[in-house]
Protein backbone atom coordinates (compact mmCIF):
# COMPACT_ATOMS: atom_id res chain seq x y z
CA UNK A 1 0.00 0.00 0.00
CA UNK A 2 2.85 2.05 0.99
CA UNK A 3 4.11 1.73 -2.64
CA UNK A 4 1.19 2.22 -4.39
CA UNK A 5 0.85 5.93 -2.46
CA UNK A 6 4.24 6.52 -3.27
CA UNK A 7 4.34 5.80 -6.77
CA UNK A 8 0.90 7.93 -6.80
CA UNK A 9 2.65 11.25 -5.44
CA UNK A 10 5.32 10.73 -7.79
CA UNK A 11 3.46 10.42 -10.95
CA UNK A 12 1.58 13.34 -10.08
CA UNK A 13 4.63 15.64 -9.48
CA UNK A 14 6.11 14.84 -13.20
CA UNK A 15 2.53 15.31 -14.60
CA UNK A 16 2.40 18.87 -12.99
CA UNK A 17 6.64 19.13 -14.10
CA UNK A 18 5.74 18.21 -17.43
CA UNK A 19 2.35 20.36 -17.74
CA UNK A 20 4.92 23.81 -16.44
CA UNK A 21 6.75 22.89 -19.00
CA UNK A 22 4.75 22.67 -22.00
CA UNK A 23 3.35 26.05 -20.91
CA UNK A 24 6.00 27.44 -20.84
CA UNK A 25 7.40 30.05 -23.61
CA UNK A 26 10.75 29.57 -25.41
CA UNK A 27 12.59 32.31 -24.85
CA UNK A 28 16.30 33.44 -26.76
CA UNK A 29 19.18 31.86 -24.67
CA UNK A 30 17.63 28.98 -23.98
CA UNK A 31 18.75 26.16 -23.67
CA UNK A 32 16.68 22.52 -25.46
CA UNK A 33 17.75 19.48 -24.91
CA UNK A 34 16.49 17.13 -27.97
CA UNK A 35 16.44 13.19 -27.58
CA UNK A 36 15.42 10.94 -30.54
CA UNK A 37 14.75 7.50 -29.30
CA UNK A 38 15.68 6.24 -32.88
CA UNK A 39 19.10 7.09 -33.60
CA UNK A 40 20.90 8.44 -30.30
CA UNK A 41 23.59 10.26 -32.41
CA UNK A 42 21.46 12.82 -32.74
CA UNK A 43 21.03 13.56 -28.63
CA UNK A 44 22.31 16.77 -27.83
CA UNK A 45 21.14 20.46 -26.43
CA UNK A 46 20.62 22.91 -28.78
CA UNK A 47 21.01 26.82 -27.83
CA UNK A 48 17.73 29.20 -29.21
CA UNK A 49 19.47 31.54 -31.29
CA UNK A 50 19.47 35.10 -31.12
CA UNK A 51 17.12 35.10 -34.66
CA UNK A 52 14.77 32.60 -32.35
CA UNK A 53 15.61 29.89 -34.35
CA UNK A 54 17.41 26.33 -33.62
CA UNK A 55 19.53 24.32 -35.82
CA UNK A 56 19.31 20.62 -35.85
CA UNK A 57 20.77 18.12 -37.81
CA UNK A 58 18.65 16.55 -40.47
CA UNK A 59 15.93 18.91 -39.48
CA UNK A 60 18.02 22.23 -40.61
CA UNK A 61 16.35 25.72 -38.94
CA UNK A 62 13.09 25.34 -36.36
CA UNK A 63 11.66 28.15 -35.10
CA UNK A 64 11.64 28.55 -31.06
CA UNK A 65 11.13 31.38 -29.57
CA UNK A 66 7.66 32.42 -28.39
CA UNK A 67 6.60 28.82 -28.99
CA UNK A 68 6.38 25.84 -26.52
CA UNK A 69 8.29 22.39 -26.24
CA UNK A 70 5.08 20.82 -27.81
CA UNK A 71 5.12 22.53 -30.91
CA UNK A 72 8.86 22.40 -31.51
CA UNK A 73 8.79 18.62 -30.62
CA UNK A 74 5.43 18.69 -33.18
CA UNK A 75 8.24 20.30 -35.84
CA UNK A 76 11.44 18.25 -34.93
CA UNK A 77 9.14 15.17 -35.64
CA UNK A 78 7.86 16.39 -38.92
CA UNK A 79 11.43 17.69 -40.45
CA UNK A 80 12.85 14.04 -39.02
CA UNK A 81 10.02 11.98 -40.18
CA UNK A 82 11.68 11.27 -44.11
CA UNK A 83 14.76 10.19 -42.89
CA UNK A 84 13.30 7.53 -40.69
CA UNK A 85 11.34 3.97 -41.47
CA UNK A 86 8.49 5.04 -38.64
CA UNK A 87 7.76 8.52 -37.60
CA UNK A 88 10.55 8.97 -34.92
CA UNK A 89 9.98 9.51 -31.29
CA UNK A 90 11.33 13.23 -30.45
CA UNK A 91 11.30 14.64 -27.04
CA UNK A 92 12.18 18.01 -26.32
CA UNK A 93 12.65 19.74 -23.05
CA UNK A 94 13.99 22.76 -21.43
CA UNK A 95 17.89 22.34 -19.83
CA UNK A 96 18.60 25.58 -19.12
CA UNK A 97 16.96 29.01 -19.03
CA UNK A 98 18.24 32.14 -20.61
CA UNK A 99 20.30 34.52 -18.36
CA UNK A 100 18.19 37.58 -17.32
CA UNK A 101 19.44 40.89 -19.48
CA UNK A 102 21.31 43.43 -17.61
CA UNK A 103 21.65 47.40 -17.89
CA UNK A 104 24.59 48.44 -20.38
CA UNK A 105 26.46 49.86 -17.78
CA UNK A 106 26.72 46.57 -16.01
CA UNK A 107 27.92 44.97 -19.90
CA UNK A 108 30.38 47.89 -19.97
CA UNK A 109 31.92 46.56 -17.24
CA UNK A 110 32.62 43.22 -17.58
CA UNK A 111 35.41 41.64 -19.11
CA UNK A 112 33.64 39.23 -21.22
CA UNK A 113 31.61 39.05 -23.61
CA UNK A 114 29.30 36.38 -24.52
CA UNK A 115 29.82 34.23 -27.45
CA UNK A 116 27.67 31.32 -29.02
CA UNK A 117 28.68 28.35 -30.49
CA UNK A 118 26.35 25.79 -31.95
CA UNK A 119 25.92 22.80 -34.57
CA UNK A 120 28.99 19.72 -34.49
CA UNK A 121 30.85 20.98 -31.64
CA UNK A 122 31.74 18.55 -28.81
CA UNK A 123 29.92 21.37 -26.49
CA UNK A 124 27.86 23.88 -27.93
CA UNK A 125 26.25 26.73 -26.38
CA UNK A 126 27.31 30.23 -24.91
CA UNK A 127 30.99 31.01 -24.05
CA UNK A 128 32.41 33.82 -21.91
CA UNK A 129 35.30 35.25 -24.26
CA UNK A 130 37.70 37.85 -23.55
CA UNK A 131 37.70 41.03 -25.16
CA UNK A 132 40.83 39.32 -27.56
CA UNK A 133 39.30 35.87 -28.03
CA UNK A 134 39.82 34.95 -31.26
CA UNK A 135 37.32 32.13 -33.94
CA UNK A 136 40.16 29.40 -33.45
CA UNK A 137 40.07 29.68 -29.48
CA UNK A 138 36.52 29.74 -29.24
CA UNK A 139 36.02 26.43 -31.01
CA UNK A 140 38.71 25.04 -28.70
CA UNK A 141 37.06 26.59 -25.79
CA UNK A 142 33.55 24.67 -27.16
CA UNK A 143 35.71 21.23 -27.10
CA UNK A 144 36.30 21.13 -30.47
CA UNK A 145 34.80 20.08 -33.86
CA UNK A 146 32.99 16.15 -33.85
CA UNK A 147 33.14 13.98 -36.23
CA UNK A 148 30.92 15.08 -38.06
CA UNK A 149 31.56 18.64 -38.66
CA UNK A 150 31.59 20.47 -41.76
CA UNK A 151 35.24 21.99 -41.73
CA UNK A 152 35.25 23.47 -44.56
CA UNK A 153 32.32 25.80 -43.89
CA UNK A 154 32.34 27.02 -40.38
CA UNK A 155 30.06 30.47 -39.92
CA UNK A 156 30.99 33.15 -38.60
CA UNK A 157 27.32 34.66 -38.06
CA UNK A 158 27.72 38.31 -37.04
CA UNK A 159 24.06 40.67 -37.35
CA UNK A 160 22.70 40.20 -40.42
CA UNK A 161 26.43 39.03 -42.09
CA UNK A 162 27.45 35.72 -42.57
CA UNK A 163 31.03 34.70 -42.83
CA UNK A 164 32.18 31.49 -44.21
CA UNK A 165 35.84 29.89 -42.66
CA UNK A 166 37.63 26.78 -43.91
CA UNK A 167 39.31 25.40 -40.69
CA UNK A 168 41.65 23.47 -43.14
CA UNK A 169 43.19 26.13 -45.22
CA UNK A 170 42.58 29.09 -41.77
CA UNK A 171 40.92 31.41 -44.06
CA UNK A 172 37.90 32.07 -45.81
CA UNK A 173 35.45 34.93 -46.91
CA UNK A 174 37.05 37.82 -45.29
CA UNK A 175 38.17 35.98 -42.37
CA UNK A 176 40.65 33.77 -40.21
CA UNK A 177 40.85 31.37 -37.43
CA UNK A 178 42.46 34.99 -35.81
CA UNK A 179 39.68 37.24 -36.16
CA UNK A 180 38.48 38.73 -33.21
CA UNK A 181 35.26 37.91 -31.99
CA UNK A 182 32.27 40.46 -30.37
CA UNK A 183 29.78 39.93 -27.86
CA UNK A 184 26.87 38.52 -29.89
CA UNK A 185 28.53 36.07 -32.34
CA UNK A 186 27.46 33.15 -33.39
CA UNK A 187 29.68 30.56 -34.59
CA UNK A 188 27.69 27.90 -36.44
CA UNK A 189 28.95 24.61 -37.51
CA UNK A 190 27.13 22.81 -40.35
CA UNK A 191 26.76 18.76 -40.09
CA UNK A 192 29.02 17.34 -42.97
CA UNK A 193 27.19 16.10 -46.48
CA UNK A 194 27.54 12.13 -47.52
CA UNK A 195 30.69 12.81 -50.16
CA UNK A 196 32.09 15.91 -48.39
Amino acid sequence: MFKLIIGFFTAMLLASAAQAQSGYKIKRGDTLTIEVLENENLNRSALVLPDGSINFPLAGGVAAAGRTVDQVRSDLTNALTPNFASQPQVFVSVNALAEPAVSSAAVRTRAVRAVYVMGEITTPGKLEASRSTTLLQALAQAGGLTRFAADKRIQLRRGDKIYLYNYRTNGGSGITGSTVLVPGDVIVVPQRRLFE
